[in-house]
This record gives structure tokens, sequence and C-alpha cells, in this order.
């Protein structure tokens, strides 16, 4: 693809520029909405290949691919009137929005795909969930940091419940600051400190030939301080009280 088209240039659609601009290859040309016109200019005087455009039609009629990345609540008003040709593809980034609801919105024959991309794709560094598999749009997110294909939108609703549980890992991790600070130390110093503990992470979540239950055993001494915290604190009525919330989480996903 060498002409992508974004609309909804928040957080998400600004991380897909990012990572679509950077890296040795040729970057392809990148189409966006005024939707979110400050972010918009920013990304186009800093990469070359980025353009503003007039309105979401435009978008349309200059890409190849379009990433529709407005906020579901939104959709009805930003996409309204918009003629999808049957030769675009259009990747659906917007979180409950199954894609026969995209399909109804647009009344377009244009190949529809879901995705998942998170905000570590401005570095290539992001697995994103597709579905149904798509050539074109699986070989575009393998160049972000990978594409995850699965076979229905069913499964594709259980990684997207799996993917709400992201701020409570930063409000965890917060957590554990501000009880650091309430014993005496200083602010900086802990955020410094559980930021560091916790990106240090990454390395072995890296490591594919351990199951994560692995992982924990590995950085676990009998009888030592991460056990006590693990079995004190992650009761079974804490982890039943995780499962609901999912569960509610995922029944509100499907109801679209």
């Amino acid at each position: 693809m060498q002409r992508i088209g974004v609309i909804g240039v928040g957080e998400i659609g600004r991380a897909i520029v990012a990572g679509l601009s950077g890296g040795d290859e040729q970057a392809p040309e990148v189409f966006l909405s005024p939707r979110g016109a400050r972010a918009a200019a920013e990304l186009s005087a800093r990469y070359a290949g980025v353009q503003v455009c007039a309105d979401n039609q435009e978008v349309v009629d200059r890409s190849d691919l379009v990433i529709i990345a407005v906020r579901g609540p939104d959709r009805h008003e930003a996409l309204a009137g918009l003629a999808v040709g049957a030769d675009k593809i259009v990747v659906n980034v917007m979180a409950g929005v199954a894609n026969e609801d995209l399909r109804r919105t647009l009344a377009t024959d244009a190949a529809l795909v879901r995705a998942i991309p998170l905000p570590p794709i401005r570095e290539r560094r992001s697995v994103t969930v597709t579905c149904p598999s798509h050539p074109v749009v699986d070989a575009l997110f393998d160049r972000l940091g990978g594409a995850l294909p699965v076979a229905d939108e069913a499964a594709f609703d259980v990684f997207s419940t799996v993917t709400g549980t992201l701020t409570t890992q930063y409000h965890f991790l917060a957590a554990l600051t501000s009880w650091a600070v309430e014993h005496g130390v200083r602010s900086d110093d802990a955020d410094r400190y559980v930021r560091g503990l916790f990106q240090g992470l990454a390395g072995t979540l890296g490591d594919g030939t351990r199951s994560l239950e692995q992982l924990a055993a590995d950085h676990e001494t009998p009888n030592g301080s991460n056990e006590r915290i693990r079995t004190t604190w992650f009761t079974s009525a804490n982890s039943e009280a995780l499962h609901k919330a999912l569960d509610d989480l995922l029944a509100v996903l499907r109801q679209g």
C-alpha cells in the first residue's frame, strides 16, 4: 500500500502515522482527515509524506487503504455521506463496532477488516489483532510490529476485552508509587523506581519459550516477598472479580 488514509487523528491515529513514517524503507503517502486539526498539522509538518486533506471524502478518494480511527460513538457524524468504493480496503479500529455495523454505515462493498493497534505501534513493537485475515492489512501490521489474525469476531472481541485492561496496569503502578510516597519516599524517586522495575519485564516477556506462569514462578523464591504479595493480594476473590469485570466488558462489546 503506497497510499494510506487515516480518518480520526487521536492517540491511535497518531501512533499509526508515526509507525508508518518511521523505519528505513520508503514510507507510504499518508492522507489525514482534518478532524483533530492540530495533531494532523503537527504530523504533516514532521513527516514529508503526510498530508492533511480538506475533508474525509478526500482522504478516501486519495487512498487505497483507509483506517477509520474515530471514537465509536462519533462514527455516524464523522462518516455520514462518505462514498467508499468497492476497490478500497477499510481498516476498522473502532472498539465495539462490528464490521457489519460499519458496512451499513458506509453502505459499501469494500473489504472491511477490524484491528486493535496499540500506542507502541509508533515504535513498531506492538502486535495488532486483525479480523478477518487480509493479506494487505496483515502485511501492513507486520511492518508495524506484527499481525495476529483471528478467525472470527467472537475471538476478536475477547482480545478487545483484554486490551481494556491497559490503563488498569498504569493505575496499578501509580498505586505502588503512591504507597511508597506515603511511607516517606520522594515522589520522583518512587516514580523512577517503579517505572524502571516494570520496564525491566519487557525483555522477559519477549521470551516466548516460557509461559507467563513459568515466568512468574521463575521470579519467585519460595516463601519470599513476591510469593507473599501474590498469595495475599491476588486471592481467589480478587481473581473472580477480574473475571467478572472482563465478562461484563465482553458482553458490552458484543452488544455493539
